[in-house]
Parts: structure tokens; sequence; C-alpha cells
């Protein structure tokens, strides 16, 4: 394929196959259609997400290699382990999903995710309130320091964005996050482009037609779907 896919505004579940998507720019896959919930969860279900900016059409991404965070190699350094043992934050799951989603907007992409557009907003803002999109939330004497938001599907949680306001807050939400998915026995984190933040954590890049089958396996457990609770125990 040489140019995107033109979406149709009516067909919201139907998307191209992935391998279709262009080299460069590299995994643009289709543009136009909405952002409904509909249509969301059937692009993440299809390892595809939404990434444009404020002038530009939705465009939907489906990048070559795919850069994925397998939980057993989140990478916890001297540092972070030194904080997370001097319990400095609290740490709590969708109790200020719109703050953590406002901040994500305000601060240039740290990790994982994309820009931010108000559109975007009000989609992930929709999907909380139906139980898929959920935020972790990093507080320093109750105060919001840090955080992250995303999607979770079957045994897969799709990470969009983080920000900190204080060193390692965005760091200790994502540590908590992996530990709290261990427990309830996820596969993994969808960090969907390579970056060098993400990688130190310990993403690895995969093949997209390898993510795209580890990403089908999953999506045969059911969804956690609702408001999350932290019940992490080692």
């Amino acid at each position: 394929m040489t140019a995107p896919y033109l979406l149709s505004d009516d067909l919201l579940d139907t998307f191209p196959n992935v391998e279709l998507a262009l080299a460069e720019p590299n995994g643009l896959l289709a543009v136009g259609g909405d952002l409904s919930a509909k249509r969301l969860l059937a692009a993440y279900k299809n390892g595809i997400f939404p990434w444009f900016s404020d002038e530009q059409p939705i465009m939907w991404w489906s990048p070559n290699p795919r850069s994925v965070l397998k939980l057993d190699n989140f990478k916890i350094s001297r540092s972070l382990k030194k904080t997370l043992n001097k319990n400095t934050f609290h740490i709590t799951f969708d109790t200020a999903f719109d703050d953590v989603i406002q901040a994500c907007a305000t601060t240039r992409k740290d990790g994982f995710g994309t820009w931010i557009t108000n559109d975007m907003l009000d989609a992930y803002r929709e999907l909380h309130k139906q139980g898929y999109a959920h935020s972790v939330e990093c507080w320093f004497e109750k105060k919001l320091v840090g955080g992250l938001y995303g999607l979770s599907l079957g045994h897969a949680f799709f990470g969009e964005s983080m920000f900190t306001h204080k060193t390692d807050a965005s760091k200790v939400a994502l540590a908590y996050l992996v530990a709290q998915l261990k427990q309830w026995q996820f596969d993994f984190i969808d960090a969907q482009v390579s970056s060098e933040h993400m990688t130190s954590l310990g993403a690895i890049e995969l093949p997209r037609s390898q993510f795209i089958e580890e990403l089908q396996q999953t999506l045969k457990y059911s969804s956690r779907i609702g408001k999350w609770y932290f019940d992490y125990h080692e």
C-alpha cells in the first residue's frame, strides 16, 4: 500500500490488515473516522492506535517493530529501588483520571504514547467511564506529582502517556502498575513506539507480526473492566 486507507464513517469496527501499513512514515495505516469508544476498542484489539496533532486528521498507526514491556523484564535501577524503599509516594488507581490525563496533555511524552489532542482527551474520558481506560496516580504530601494512563483489554495494558512533576514519580507509578499487573497475570504493556526512556526500563522491540500474535493470545482472557483498586501484595 502506497497511501493510507481512508476509514468509513459508518463501519466503526473495521480496519485494514496491519500488514498494509506504510513503511514510511513507519506504521501509518489509515486516516479518518472518529474516536468513538467502539472504534477505539476495535483499533486496540487489532494492534492499532491513534496518533495525530490538532491540525491533522485522525491518523491510525501500527508500527513495525513495536515497543513492548514484558512485565518480567521491567528494570528497577538502584536509585529507583532506593526511592521505592523510602515509601515517599502514595499510589492509587483510577482516583484522579481526569487530572492525570490533563497533566499528560500539557507535558511532552516522557515514555510511551503520543501527543494528546482535545478530541483524544474526550475519547479516553469516555473509555474511562466505560471501565476500559485506567490511571495510576502518584501522590506526595496529598499532591498529585506523577502518574500515567492507558487502556486495558484482555491481559494487555496499552500505555498511552505518563507525566512527572517530581523526580521518579512516574517511574514509581509504573513500578506499582507492573507489580499489580503481574499479580493479575497480565502479559505485557504496549509501549507503542520505542524510546530511550522505556528501553531503559526494560521495553524491547518486537516484529509487528509477533506483537499481533501475542496480542491475539492475550485477548482470549476476560478484560478487567471497571474501576481498578490497588491490591498488590508480595
